[in-house]
């Protein structure tokens, strides 16, 4: 049996730090070729969209396009803030950025002309540079919630999902809803969904972001929290209906894990306008 696209790239690597290691050698080799090229009409700066402050994308990206900056040395870039992978696809294939990240099934949607952003538009001024990491779809509540799995998420549960048009946004709400969860949906920045879920303003937040997740550290640091594992079951119905893949966050990625999380993932690539 043919291998589904979103399983064919498990080697690459799965937590921040090796991405970033696989991202420095990448970004040598390309500025060591582009140090042989002809400059004559390039720009004299460059921004990488991200997403919000407190995730992965954006130490990630603005980490690589610093990185691209200070080995091509007469050339200035940087990490943008934007919405995600669904408004970085739409800036790169629009000339607005120079590079983005996006994940798989925000790309397939653009590319199919489903994006939210721009229903009917086909997005295909956006090409894979290089596979980053997966992200793995995971969801955090304080244990003074009693939460501990999914299906005791309460109906009604005001659930963080994330900026707007984000990964988490756009494919979170699609699986809760898959397995049976009734909520009501909230919008934020990782770090803003964090003080939320403190505050009581929250009752989840469902996260999917590169591990470790900067704002889950920061909330085990602050309080205690449940992070909550897919069952088998759910994992399966998951992958049956979506673009994502069979994952497990390890124990170590977190002081509150005693063991590996099973949960889903979706793949991220580093993008760029194809011409």
């Amino acid at each position: 049996m043919t291998a589904p696209k979103h399983a064919l790239l498990r080697t690459a690597p799965r937590t921040l730090g090796m991405a970033l290691a696989s991202s420095a050698l990448i970004g040598g080799l390309l500025v060591s070729a582009s140090a042989q090229a002809d400059r004559e009409g390039w720009p004299e700066s460059f921004t990488m969209g991200t997403a919000s402050q407190g995730g992965t994308y954006y130490i990630y990206g603005s980490g690589w396009a610093n990185l691209i900056a200070d080995e091509l040395g007469d050339m200035s870039g940087g990490g943008e803030v934007t919405g995600g992978p669904t408004q970085n696809l739409a800036l790169v294939h629009n000339g607005d950025i120079s590079f983005g990240m996006a994940t798989m099934g925000p790309a397939a949607d653009a590319m199919n002309g489903e994006s939210p952003l721009a229903p009917g538009v086909v997005m295909d001024n956006a090409c894979a540079m290089f596979p980053m990491y997966e992200t793995p779809f995971s969801i955090t509540a304080l244990s003074s919630s009693g939460i501990e799995s999914i299906s005791e998420i309460p109906d009604g549960a005001r659930i963080g999902f994330g900026p707007s048009g984000s990964t988490s946004d756009t494919y979170f709400p699609a699986i809760l809803e898959e397995l049976g969860i009734d909520f009501e949906r909230r919008n934020g920045g990782w770090t803003d969904l964090g003080g939320q879920l403190q505050d009581g303003l929250l009752d989840v937040i469902a996260f999917a972001a590169g591990i470790p997740i900067p704002a889950v550290s920061q909330l085990e640091v602050q309080t205690d929290v449940n992070i909550i594992e897919f069952t088998e079951e759910e994992q399966q119905a998951a992958i049956a209906a979506f673009p994502v893949s069979e994952f497990m966050i390890p124990a170590n990625t977190y002081e509150t894990l005693e063991e590996d999380a099973r949960a889903v993932s979706m793949w991220n690539f580093a993008i760029a306008g194809c011409d």
